[in-house]
């Protein structure tokens, strides 16, 4: 068996360096790049639209709140999807991308969130236009759809758009399993066990200590509360839990850089220096260091905001929003939280916390990527700070696990109707006890992998749909931003078209 299992590993490592290697940096970078251009740079050109519009309409009734049966507010949308995108990574994937990277891995860090940004712009006005009504009248879209209807609609292509529909919601079912559960749970486990249980010699039961059966079996009552309500009590819980602990990092992070505040000038060189390989790290080859900086930096930068894996999109489409582009920019705006602000705090904990020598980019002997915040944290707040991390960890752990669940039971529901999703929610609820007793990584590694895979489908969608990208992203601009009298395009089937002109004439009539 531990022969099996020692080949499995090896299958998976080769998999998972394809699919988290060069070549998918390589595609999303180019993805996000392809969308920047045909967009004409719309997070940077029409940044003060973009920004009105998102967090700018936060006072507006429309945004926050919903009357829509088998919708969700667009405000609740952004945050279940960041409630699934701002997880562990944010933390312990931001240190590791330093670790091994360096400083300057910071520096493509956001390079790969300015160009996903317009990725995920793109992802989000296509699952929008491409969405439907399932049977319980609950709004359904995602990459599966516009992989179906958009790339299968193309001359000899309705074969190929079907087979990668298929393939990406079996990929998203494995991921959610792994990196949406249990991988989540086993760090929210030992988080709290190595900050509250430290000390404590509990029994074991089965091999495992009586304290990780607890912690799994009450987050498992708690998260099937929440994810059983299905999608209206999801998004309920992230609209309140998400902006809270944003925000409570975000200002604990800040004070940790004002108590260092002497370090910042020399952070900030630091990062910069070392982004572009001007010195090696730990007397290595330059041309190496920079490599490690790319790659560490645009992966971690991925792997938090998630932007061209096609995950979000599936509760994007669920928004009551009218206007594809409108819930694109939301879309831009989830990248920019998870990344330029929550990521960037994070960075600035770990470079200022004194753990890294600034000159070389090294990391001090016997500190690690799972400890380095939480030191970092403890040297300002004593042990209060590691408490507070693993209370952090906690929460963007497991609100990742709710995003995740939705995830998994739309793609569910695509391959097996709606029914089959509510058999998927109990079977992913009782999985949550799993991620906590279970010791070995190799489940969730192998899940790492199917989420990386998630993406390849995913980006050739769209790259096919770039063409459909442009008409409808100048469709918007023209009519909203230029004011000139043009009909809109909202949804690629005609019945749902004229109900979302009907609610915009609404709508307008309202705001006159």
């Amino acid at each position: 068996m531990e022969n099996f299992l020692s080949q499995v590993a090896k299958i998976n490592d080769v998999i998972n360096g394809f699919a988290w290697g060069w070549f998918a940096i390589i595609m999303l970078l180019g993805t996000g790049l392809i969308t920047t251009v045909i967009t004409k740079c719309f997070q940077i050109s029409h940044i003060g639209h973009w920004w009105k519009q998102t967090i700018g309409s936060m006072l507006h009734k429309r945004t926050r709140h919903n009357k829509d049966k088998g919708a969700v507010s667009q405000f609740q949308a952004l945050c279940t999807a960041l409630a699934a995108t701002i997880g562990t990574g944010n933390i312990a994937g931001v240190a590791a991308a330093i670790c091994i990277g360096g400083p300057g891995a910071v520096v493509w860090m956001w390079v790969a969130a300015f160009l996903g940004m317009m990725t995920n712009f793109s992802e989000n006005i296509l699952g929008i236009y491409f969405r439907r009504k399932n049977t319980e009248e609950e709004w359904s879209g995602g990459a599966m759809y516009y992989l179906k209807d958009g790339l299968g609609s193309y001359k000899g292509c309705k074969q190929i758009g079907k087979i990668l529909a298929v393939i990406f919601a079996i990929f998203a079912v494995l991921a959610s399993f792994g990196i949406g559960n249990m991988g989540q749970i086993n760090k929210i486990t030992l988080n709290i066990e190595s900050a509250f249980f430290g000390n404590v010699s509990a029994p074991t039961l089965g091999g495992v200590s009586v304290v990780n059966w607890v912690i799994g079996i009450v987050l498992m009552f708690i998260g099937g509360f929440i994810i059983l309500g299905g999608l209206q009590r999801i998004a309920s819980f992230a609209e309140r839990i998400v902006p809270f602990m944003a925000v409570i990092y975000v200002i604990g992070a800040l004070i940790v850089m004002i108590v260092h505040y002497d370090k910042i000038g020399a952070m900030f060189a630091a990062i910069f220096k070392f982004a572009f390989g001007a010195k090696a790290l730990a007397g290595g080859v330059a041309g190496t260091a920079l490599k490690l900086a790319i790659k560490n930096g645009c992966k971690r930068g991925i792997f938090s905001n998630e932007a061209g894996l096609g995950s979000s999109v599936m509760v994007h489409s669920n928004s009551n929003v009218i206007e594809p582009v409108k819930q694109g920019m939301w879309g831009i705006f989830e990248v920019f939280a998870d990344t330029m602000i929550v990521c960037t705090m994070t960075a600035i904990v770990v470079l200022s916390s004194g753990y890294i020598n600034l000159e070389t980019g090294v990391v001090d002997e016997g500190i690690s990527d799972a400890t380095l915040v939480a030191k970092a944290f403890g040297n300002v707040f004593g042990k209060g700070g590691e408490w507070f991390i693993a209370i952090a960890v906690l929460l963007f752990a497991f609100t990742t696990v709710m995003g995740w669940s939705h995830y998994g039971a739309k793609a569910v529901e695509y391959l097996f109707g709606v029914k089959g999703a509510k058999v998927y929610r109990v079977i992913f609820v009782l999985m949550i006890v799993s991620g906590a007793v279970m010791t070995s990584s190799l489940a969730w590694d192998i899940s790492d992998t199917f989420n990386g895979l998630m993406m390849i489908p995913n980006l050739i969608g769209v790259l096919s749909l770039t063409p459909l990208i442009i008409k409808l992203t100048n469709n918007y601009v023209d009519r909203n931003i230029k004011k000139k009298d043009v009909k809109p395009m909202l949804s690629v089937f005609p019945e749902i078209e004229e109900e979302m002109e009907a609610k915009l004439k609404i709508q307008q009539a309202e705001e006159a």
